[in-house]
């Protein structure tokens, strides 16, 4: 259980709740920067979302408070919680547990009816490591993540080590084609790396936000 902060609670006061007491909760992976879902809440949602520490709304439908995932275990913990400059939608960054959708989908927003370009390289990042992170635990005979994992640290280190030369190697030749595939080719063994370390990659990217200072 949460304790309900007073910035929370005064943030609940100036949310522009609609005629029917309830406001729409956009639904972000913190890590991902996918949007899950969209839901709406009302202010008991809301307090009930702080005191949880998990997403909690109101759904339309059954007409009743709704704690995602309580029945499926696909629950959405609470990361940070964002007002809107107008006060009448809210943003939610969580963690989710399991798919976001009713269908199995991580997102709700899985059916792409326009697309212009690679629309979302900025995400898979953290869309990767989930995905490794699954395939870890897979055989070795099956899945060349769970296989170099097995070989230990070492060989994971080393792997990274060659990577890194052959990425440097790619950018010292002027080899633009090269570098574009080697530093693939690190990107992904240093995410092998944070899983034989034992360090969510998001810590990761935490460590580098801390140091941009702009």
């Amino acid at each position: 259980m949460m304790d309900v902060s007073p910035d929370f609670s005064e943030a609940i006061k100036k949310t522009k709740f609609d005629r029917d007491g309830l406001v729409t909760v956009v639904v972000q992976d913190s890590d991902t920067a996918e949007v899950l879902m969209v839901a709406w809440a009302n202010e008991e949602a809301l307090r009930l979302t702080a005191e949880r520490g998990e997403m909690v709304f109101w759904s339309r439908s059954r007409n009743e408070i709704w704690h995602k995932g309580l029945t499926s275990g696909n629950r959405l913990k609470v990361r940070e919680i964002r007002l809107d400059c107008d006060g009448d939608a809210l943003l939610a960054l969580v963690e989710p547990t399991g798919p976001a959708c009713h269908t199995g989908e991580r997102s709700c927003f899985f059916k792409r009816v326009l697309e212009v370009g690679d629309s979302d390289a900025g995400t898979f990042l953290g869309k990767l490591f989930r995905y490794l992170e699954t395939r870890s635990k897979d055989s070795p005979e099956e899945s060349y993540t769970a296989r170099l994992l097995g070989m230990g640290m070492s060989r994971v280190a080393q792997k990274v080590g060659e990577e890194g030369v052959e990425t440097a190697l790619a950018v010292a030749t002027g080899d633009a084609a090269g570098f574009r595939y080697e530093a693939a080719d690190l990107l992904y063994h240093l995410q092998v790396a944070c899983i034989a370390a034992g360090v969510p990659f998001a810590d990761i990217l935490k460590e580098l936000k801390s140091r941009h200072k702009a």
